[in-house]
């Protein structure tokens, strides 16, 4: 079931008239699908800005690789779309970075029973899996050293926690909360529950 937009916006505090990136279903855009998000530009500030063209522009890129996508082949396609599409005959370089693949968790294994049963006590609610986008590399690293590990990657926020902002929070009363289902959790498969 997709996430109706309208939830989406209120919850991450999206202005009214600023169109989403993608196109697609919205929990896919921000689940399953490549995504590239820029994250650091270097221009002429405002405070030395003159009437001139500016001689250079630098920005960082992060790309976001689906699961199953071979991430060097992603990267070539990005780099070939960069240099193709420059504007004004603009010279285009790129520097090339890690190339982590992604990582998609098994929808239901021994490990998430025993954290659901876990959330679940400590909450007092069931809890609602979700996915969530985001290449994390060092996962699918561990996953070929240790092939047969039960991998489930958590994260305890509510909308106002604005992850990965500069102003991210976490509720003392939340935090608590998923430090009794962390030591749940430990006991139950400590148990082999």
């Amino acid at each position: 079931m997709d996430q109706p937009e309208a939830d989406f916006r209120a919850d991450a505090g999206v202005l009214d008239g600023v169109r989403l990136a993608g196109s697609g279903p919205l929990t896919a855009r921000l689940w399953t699908r490549p995504a590239i998000s820029v994250i650091g530009i270097d221009a002429t500030s405002v405070a030395e800005a003159s009437n001139t063209i500016a001689p250079r522009a630098r920005a960082k890129l992060s790309l976001r690789v689906a699961p199953g996508q071979d991430p060097v082949d992603a990267r070539a396609a990005l780099r070939s779309h960069l240099e193709s599409h420059a504007p004004f005959g603009a010279r285009v370089s790129v520097t090339e970075r890690d190339a982590g693949k992604a990582f998609q968790a098994e929808g239901d294994s021994a490990a998430m029973r025993a954290a659901r049963q876990s959330f679940e006590a400590s909450w007092g609610t069931a809890p609602v899996d979700t996915g969530l986008g985001g290449s994390i590399p060092f996962i699918a690293d561990l996953l070929d050293v240790f092939p047969d590990a039960q991998i489930l990657v958590t994260g305890v926020e509510d909308p106002d926690s604005r992850a990965h902002g500069a102003n991210e929070s976490v509720h003392l009363g939340e935090l608590e909360k998923v430090v009794l289902a962390e030591a749940l959790l430990l006991d139950h498969l400590g148990r082999g529950v």
